[in-house]
């Protein structure tokens, strides 16, 4: 359905979803002739109806153009450009998010000359036709509309396609490659969001995760892998927000809440009526309190940024957190390895993994070498300590956890009977981290190339498609809830892009071949089905997840990362 060009670009006959992320405002574009429309921290804003565009089509981040027509996103102020387009009505959202119980005034809708107004509780929505231009602006009050409804048609396309060159990291790429990391690149990018002030905002998981309007530990991780060298200022805004959710004990949920007042409103007073909500969401600002995997992600990033930037300030700043995120997992460490409780706290959070879970120690190795080389200036004491961990946790992994066949497996509670051995991409933490020895790290990516590589898998019957989370499908059913429960969906062998950036990443720096296929096979099905821009999770049978995904321009990152040998091909 849509064709990668030579320019990165992407076309097609037929009219295809656009996701759009600006800062501020965000949407879904349907070129038939209606836009959903949403503004970050604020919430839904309603739909527009407009004049279909005629094809063909041809896609970039943010916009779309066509022979007559065409919609463009600016990058400065939340106001999208629709052009040769006839405007067919707006009908206001009744609600900021589709849980939001409160009660809310009706909107007011007023027109003057070309222009209409639409305020809703929580934000004012302007919409000025200008001869075949329609111009739609939203804000959180009517100062913040007003300024986009003061941007030119040439300044809204301007900053569109400066956006989308901007986007184009890798022009020197075949079609494919090209258009992937310019996707991805725009997935990172337009996760950065901004308050009415234009203050950094949180980085956003995707499209469908912002109601309520948080940023994650882990989804944010893995965006900021492209961010460190594009946009690392905000790395360092990311790092003091996510330091606001980390408890004293070390503790921390998995993203913090950033929206804006009627929608906190609207959310304090879902959290604190619904029965379980304030359990599974102890704190005001908590979305998922105490997350298995976050306080790790929060010591990775910090060790990410100093790397990348040599500034060390956020690390002074927070090393009482680092202090007691270390003496956390070394309590939750018996036998020289963390524990997970039997929750599904962690980013397979359909799955109750218990004990010894690899993805989870592999973080856990990777936060105690980022203590020792953060701790050396800092805390030597307590770099030395760590250091001496690491020694100690890699010496475990070998002893308890390589099973009989070889490899590692997905989550092991020896105490409870319980071994789920299948393979999985999340245990290449341990290969990213450098928890095994080498001999058993190649040994690894064999094995997944072979039962996860779906082109290699014909056991799993739907041909080639891409990567498979986990293969076989888990064994234990009393372990699953929701999606997950179903093979081949969500955790159970779906393909993640952002693990498929993993494991590519692994070949590559190891300098094996069969690093293309996981790296493009994802971008490759998103195309044949129609879905512009980086998804979050996809299989044959269930269809896809979230639009524009952050975490999964981690593909891209890992492309622009090893750029040479990326551009130089692939053996395989």
């Amino acid at each position: 359905m849509l064709t990668p060009r030579p320019d990165g670009r992407v076309e097609s006959q037929v009219p295809v979803l656009l996701p759009i992320m600006g800062p501020r405002l965000q949407g879904q574009l349907h070129p038939d002739g209606r836009l959903e429309l949403a503004l970050w921290g604020a919430g839904d804003l309603g739909r527009l109806r407009f004049s279909a565009l005629a094809g063909p089509f041809v896609h970039a981040p943010n916009l779309v153009t066509t022979p007559s027509g065409g919609a463009y996103a600016a990058q400065s102020d939340p106001v999208l450009l629709l052009r040769g387009v006839t405007y067919r009505g707006f009908t206001p959202a009744r609600k900021c998010a589709p849980w939001d119980r409160t009660a809310h005034p009706k909107s007011r809708v007023s027109r003057k000359g070309a222009r209409r107004r639409i305020d809703l509780p929580w934000a004012v929505v302007l919409l000025e036709s200008r001869g075949p231009d329609l111009i739609v602006s939203a804000g959180a009050d009517l100062d913040e509309a007003e300024r986009g409804l003061g941007l030119s048609v040439e300044t809204i396309v301007t900053e569109a396609e400066h956006y989308a060159l901007h986007c184009d990291q890798l022009p020197e790429a075949d079609p494919v490659l090209r258009s992937m990391v310019m996707q991805g690149t725009h997935a990172a990018l337009s996760s950065v969001r901004r308050d009415e002030r234009g203050r950094f905002d949180g980085l956003a998981a995707g499209l469908a995760y912002s109601a309520p309007a948080r940023t994650y530990y882990r989804d944010g991780y893995w965006t900021l892998q492209l961010l460190l060298k594009a946009a690392p200022a905000v790395v360092h805004a990311q790092i003091d927000l996510l330091a606001a959710g980390v408890q004293p004990d070390g503790e921390a949920p998995s993203g913090v809440i950033v929206s804006g007042p009627e929608m906190a409103h609207a959310w304090e007073a879902l959290r604190s009526t619904v029965l379980g909500f304030d359990w599974i969401h102890r704190r005001r600002a908590d979305w998922w309190s105490d997350h298995f995997d976050s306080p790790l992600f929060f010591i990775l990033t910090l060790g990410d940024y100093v790397r990348a930037t040599g500034d060390t300030e956020p690390v002074d700043r927070n090393w009482p957190f680092v202090r007691a995120i270390y003496e956390r997992y070394v309590a939750l460490s018996p036998d020289g390895l963390p524990v997970k409780p039997r929750h599904d706290r962690d980013w397979a959070d359909n799955v109750y993994r218990s004990g010894l879970v690899s993805y989870d120690i592999g973080l856990w190795v990777g936060a105690l070498d980022a203590i020792a080389e953060l701790g050396a200036a800092q805390d030597p004491e307590l770099a030395a300590e760590a250091k001496a961990t690491a020694v100690e946790t890699r010496a475990a992994v070998a002893a308890q956890m390589k099973r009989p066949h070889g490899g590692y497996p997905d989550y092991l509670d020896v105490p409870a009977g319980v071994a789920e051995d299948h393979l999985t991409l999340d245990s290449l933490t341990l290969l990213r981290h450098d928890a095994v020895p080498e001999a058993d790290a190649l040994e690894v990516l064999e094995r997944v190339r072979q039962s996860l590589e779906s082109r290699h898998n014909d056991r799993q019957g739907f041909g080639d498609w891409g990567m498979l989370c986990a293969y076989p499908p888990f064994s234990r059913r009393g372990d699953l809830r929701s999606k997950t429960v179903f093979p081949f969906r969500y955790h159970n062998g779906s393909d993640w892009p952002w693990l498929d950036g993993l494991y590519a990443g692994e070949r590559l720096r190891r300098g094996l071949p069969g690093w293309r296929y996981p790296m493009v096979r994802w971008w490759e099905f998103c195309l044949s089905q129609g879905w512009m821009g980086a998804v979050e999770y996809f299989s044959p049978p269930w269809g896809r997840g979230s639009l524009l995904q952050g975490w999964s321009s981690l593909p891209a990152a890992v492309a622009l990362a090893h750029r040479e040998m990326v551009l130089n091909g692939d053996p395989d």
